[in-house]
């Protein structure tokens, strides 16, 4: 009997009434991230480029979140059209790109989620979890309907191209990342600075121009309910290993 996938990030968003909540699953671990999509949030990111994640890890917190109704999406290290090609075989059906800062590069993106002739991605789908080793009918001239993919903006430069990368066809959405904004705005440190505020709302406003949701990194609770009034679709509230670096601080303010 054919196996059925789960809706992609692109399809939730859409048909959600609010903004969806996230979590970052930076430990790679896959217990962690087990109670992360058992806590009730909305999506976990799986975050590849700026913790040790590696392929094995990515696949095992796959697999475990996916006992759970939370929807994982993937952050891959760099837009690279082998490393896409790798976790999108994995199974992971929702894929965020960093440091896109042009439509030119966004477009590169589009195309390594992409099966020829419209994109370069690599064909393996009866070898790999991404078609259930051939259980999933028709995987392959379903593949776009299977995936979604988002880019992340941050950087001045990609702030200035907002519009224009939102409006690629086969980007399903836009997230801003404001701590390597601020770096990249001089301001190293200070994501909740002014400027760099206004810059992600600049932002939030060019993307939804072009018909698209954004999202955004915000741990500050005030920080990210002011990002949600001002458009945001969906928002990074937290982070496995900020929660436990900030509540086991507190046990040892009261204990040790």
């Amino acid at each position: 009997m054919p196996l059925r996938l789960t809706e992609t990030f692109r399809d939730r968003l859409a048909g959600s009434p609010r903004p969806l909540a996230g979590l970052w699953a930076c430990a790679g671990s896959s217990v962690v991230t087990e109670i992360l999509a058992g806590s009730g949030i909305d999506w976990v990111l799986i975050d590849m480029e700026h913790s040790p994640n590696g392929l094995e890890s990515t696949l095992a917190q796959l697999q475990t979140v996916a006992a759970y109704p939370t929807t994982p999406v993937v952050r891959v290290p760099i837009g690279d059209v082998v490393t896409i090609k790798q976790v999108l075989d994995l199974g992971a059906q929702n894929v965020l790109v960093p440091m896109i800062s042009s439509a030119a590069e966004a477009e590169d993106a589009v195309a390594a989620v992409r099966y020829p002739p419209r994109g370069r991605r690599g064909v393996g789908s009866a070898l790999a979890r991404s078609a259930r080793w051939n259980r999933v009918e028709d995987y392959l001239q379903d593949a776009d309907r299977h995936t979604s993919l988002f880019v992340q903006i941050e950087t001045a430069e990609a702030v200035d191209a907002a519009a224009d990368i939102a409006a690629v066809d086969g980007v399903d959405g836009v997230f801003v990342g404001p701590s390597d904004l601020a770096a990249s705005m001089g301001l190293l440190g200070q994501q909740t600075h002014p400027e760099v505020a206004a810059a992600v709302r600049r932002t939030f406003d060019a993307v939804r121009s072009a018909g698209k949701p954004v999202g955004v990194n915000a741990f500050d609770p005030a920080v990210a309910r002011a990002y949600v009034e001002a458009g945001a679709s969906f928002v990074l509230v937290g982070a496995d290993v900020q929660i436990l670096a900030r509540a086991s601080e507190a046990f040892a303010a009261d204990w040790a």
